[in-house]
């Protein structure tokens, strides 16, 4: 697992090389506010490969925080990180591992029958009951979660990780209801809660899609502030103090993306001196909540020429439009560490470079949207 002390260590062996801020608080350590994910590419043994090498290549260039999942591109992703974490000359605990469940995952490939895949490995096994299920690939019980952090860990070749998410749970939505989907992620804390105490977690999350995106009355919405309370209550139920392990959430954001910090769609935090709604980055930020975006550059979609608009592009510090894209989602006032994948080795130094330019201020980031 990550210490503390050697997270500050990288973080002084690398630091000169980057802008203010590009280090950032993440519980009691620092990671780098460019972080690596590892959602793209076909599960072939070439690109296996490719990704390890820029694993490395990001962990020796100034990045010390990598982002995975159990189900990415059929499993093979956390083998690739494991591998490039042995390879690479750092130290295993000066970087931040954050892996996570929800998706059943292939095993290497995509299976001819998907369905039948899922019947047979996980169904009939009993590590799901069909009941558990939504849109027939996702689930978030207690179990199926344990199996799948156990299968990561196995993956990795790692004793712990540093965070791990319940993916996007706001899938579960189109099987139950909104209530029944919080009670579900209360006792998916709860297990957390208990891996947490065994040493296998360092901390826990929930990496969503649209969940803390949307207007608060669409069917995919998730209150942050609910999520927040279920999570204290399995922290009471679980340790012996008022504790818990809930400190990191996961959303997208970008310059085409930007609802986490324009849609004012949470509850004002208890304490806070506002009682209106605010936006899912400003309670993530009075709650102490790391938040680490995904799609920060729109999986390249931001990356091109004219992708940006003039006149924010005129504004963002970068050489590249893929650097002005990434530095457009470190700049918002609250974000931990934004994710940007790739395989290109070329890519890897072009992101990490984005980090040697300084965001924008907080005013200039609200001046973006006036």
């Amino acid at each position: 697992m990550a210490t503390r002390e050697a997270l500050w260590e990288y973080r002084n062996r690398f630091g000169d090389a980057f802008g203010r801020t590009y280090f950032r608080r993440f519980g009691a350590g620092v990671v780098s506010s460019v972080g690596l994910g590892t959602y793209l590419g076909e599960p072939t043994p070439a690109v296996d490969e490719a990704s390890r090498e820029s694993v490395e290549l990001a962990l020796r260039s100034g990045v010390n925080h990598v982002d995975t999942a159990v189900n990415y591109r059929c499993g093979r992703a956390e083998r690739v990180v494991g591998e490039a974490l042995r390879g690479a000359p750092v130290d295993r605990e000066s970087v931040v591992v954050a892996t996570k469940g929800g998706f059943l995952p292939f095993d290497g490939e995509r299976p001819a029958d998907p369905s039948a895949y899922v019947r047979e490995r996980f169904v009939e096994p009993g590590i799901v009951g069909p009941e558990d299920l939504a849109n027939g690939a996702h689930a978030m019980t207690p179990d199926y979660l344990e199996w799948s952090l156990d299968r990561s860990l196995d993956r990795l070749g790692l004793e712990s990780v540093d965070c791990y998410y319940v993916h996007n749970p706001e899938t579960q939505l189109a099987a139950r209801s909104r209530d029944d989907v919080y009670d579900a992620l209360e006792a998916a804390f709860e297990a957390l809660e208990r891996r947490r105490a065994a040493g296998d977690v360092g901390a826990y999350g929930v990496a969503t899609w649209s969940a803390f995106r949307v207007p608060d009355g669409d069917d995919g919405y998730l209150s942050l502030a609910d999520v927040l309370s279920r999570a204290e209550a399995a922290g009471e139920a679980v340790g012996p103090d008022d504790d818990h392990g809930f400190e990191a959430i996961q959303l997208p954001f970008n310059v085409a993306m930007a609802d986490a910090f324009t849609r004012r769609n949470q509850p004002a935090p208890p304490g806070s001196d506002g009682d209106g709604p605010v936006s899912t980055l400003e309670f993530a930020h009075e709650a102490g909540l790391s938040v680490v975006t995904s799609a920060s550059i729109g999986q390249g979609e931001l990356a091109v020429e004219g992708a940006i608009p003039a006149d924010v592009d005129a504004t963002l510090a970068g050489e590249t439009p893929a650097q002005r894209a990434l530095n457009f989602a470190r700049s918002a006032p609250g974000v931990t560490s934004s994710l940007v994948g790739t395989t290109d080795p070329d890519h890897v130094r072009e992101n990490v470079a984005a980090g040697t330019f300084d965001p924008l201020g907080a005013s200039a980031f609200d001046a973006v949207f006036e």
